[in-house]
């Protein structure tokens, strides 16, 4: 629930603050006019997002065995590559979001295409609402009332988050926002791969290497519950849900755990800091 409930936060709260920023922009420069077409983008993304998570649904309920592996690792990778994608573009534009969308606005305007502010809005919501379904439905294949329970307390947080924002009662430092969520996206996202590489173990498409590097998964207790580290047990499973936790993992899902944390941990850590810098230099 935690992991879905931080996911669905961070990319409803980036929705939110880009269509924030365009009605912000909109209203600025009198064109109250253009709120109905900011509204289209936002309904239209709404439903593409949603018919993506039907499609996702649908395909996924078709598969077993072999296939279904597959399947469950292509959809961990793929949303990790998204996800990736999205902390590498948070990294390098989050310091001029505002300038960009403001000069689309403007290009817009300038050329008479009152939908361009539609497809602006579309493309922000969209996004966001794509990512959530990849991420969200790699979650909900192992967890689903936990998934659903986490995005809903995650969208319902984002919009009180907004109204509060909107209204002028609260600053959001959205550079330190984005900088603390990439780190613990990056978290999400290595848990993304390590799954991804597990399935494909299993699927016999990439070699273990070590079938067990460690093995925390002893039998149950006497009790009947499980260990608390085993990957089912009250920490393991935790941990399994937040970052991806295996209690006994093949050797490449360790390397490939550990590599995508020292590439992109890194990249990002000198990106923000560098930032940092130039900021306090100016």
């Amino acid at each position: 629930m935690l992991t879905s409930f931080l996911i669905t936060f961070r990319e409803a709260l980036e929705a939110a603050l880009i269509i924030g920023i365009i009605a912000a922009y909109v209203a600025k420069i009198g064109r109250y006019d253009l709120n109905r077409y900011i509204n289209i983008g936002i309904v239209g993304a709404l439903a593409a997002s949603l018919a993506v998570a039907m499609v996702f649904k649908t395909v996924y309920g078709e598969l077993s065995g072999t296939a279904e592996q597959l399947f469950e690792g292509a959809a961990a990778l793929t949303a990790a590559i998204v996800l990736t994608y999205m902390i590498f573009w948070m990294a390098n534009n989050s310091r001029q979001i505002k300038s960009e969308v403001q000069e689309k606005i403007d290009i817009s305007l300038s050329k008479g295409q009152l939908f361009g502010i539609a497809a602006l809005s579309f493309i922000a919501v969209f996004r966001e609402g794509v990512e959530t379904v990849l991420f969200l439905g790699t979650l909900a294949i192992n967890d689903p009332f936990d998934t659903i329970s986490g995005f809903v307390i995650g969208l319902a947080a984002v919009i009180v988050l907004s109204f509060i924002m909107f209204k002028g009662t609260y600053r959001l430092d959205t550079g330190k926002f984005f900088r603390y969520t990439s780190f613990m996206l990056i978290l999400f996202s290595a848990g993304l791969v390590a799954t991804g590489v597990h399935e494909f173990n299993e699927a016999g498409i990439i070699p273990e290497g070590i079938e067990h590097v460690w093995d925390l998964n002893p039998p149950l207790n006497p009790d009947g519950t499980y260990p608390l580290f085993h990957e089912n047990g009250l920490i393991g499973g935790s941990l399994k849900a937040l970052v991806g936790y295996n209690g006994n993992p093949s050797l490449t899902e360790v390397l490939a755990y550990i590599g995508y944390w020292i590439l992109i941990g890194t990249f990002v850590f000198r990106n923000y800091k560098t930032g940092a810098e130039v900021k306090n230099g100016s």
